[in-house]
């Protein structure tokens, strides 16, 4: 019989109700392996990105599976975005894992690795993560730049001002009269030549 470990991950951005929930993914993995026949050894539940490798609880499994080589068969997880989201790297961590004789597979989309033609659906799974990633990043970088090109303030308000919001929900900055006051009062100083006291009075 089959031993495997079961990995669990979801990204603090990630909500539940996309069928990313840690309770929803093992459900279905445990349901995979009573069918196949498996036996669990290890569940392991992430929190964090799949950018990169550097996961902590990645890096204790990773750790485990060295020390006891040859024990496990299979990490499995739901799809292969729940194991990266870098082609590059993933492919590294797989050629990794099965140095030390344990093959990643991801049961939603399974692939028979010594299918050559496998490697090209492979490509394609690993690689459409990480293309959505750099999309949702232009997205963010050129709305923020839309934003600051129509005058609008991205951030936290600059001291002697405070956020507000209008009704119709969209954002802007005023004037807020009590730390202005003493805003005014340093820049006149400094405009006069004066230094301003530190807090500590030095």
């Amino acid at each position: 019989m089959l031993t495997v470990d079961l990995y669990i991950r979801v990204s603090t951005d990630e909500q539940a109700d996309r069928g990313y929930s840690q309770r929803d993914q093992e459900e279905r993995l445990r349901k995979y392996c009573e069918h196949n026949q498996m036996t669990i050894r290890h569940v392991i539940y992430e929190d964090h990105s799949a950018k990169t490798f550097e996961r902590p609880e990645w890096k204790k499994l990773l750790l485990e599976l060295r020390r006891r080589k040859g024990q496990i068969d299979f990490v499995l997880f739901t799809k292969w975005d729940r194991f990266s989201r870098n082609a590059g790297d993933a492919y590294h961590m797989i050629n990794l894992l099965k140095k030390i004789g344990v093959e990643p597979q991801a049961i939603e989309q399974p692939l028979d690795m010594s299918v050559p033609e496998n490697k090209l659906m492979l490509a394609f799974y690993l690689a459409a993560p990480e293309v959505e990633n750099d999309r949702r990043a232009l997205n963010v970088f050129n709305g923020m730049r839309r934003a600051r090109k129509e005058g609008r303030w991205m951030g936290p308000a600059p001291i002697g001002y405070s956020n507000k919001s209008k009704e119709n929900g969209d954002k802007y900055i005023a004037l807020n009269e009590a730390e202005a006051v003493h805003l005014r009062w340093a820049f006149n100083e400094l405009a006069r030549g004066n230094s301003i006291p530190s807090r500590s009075g030095k």
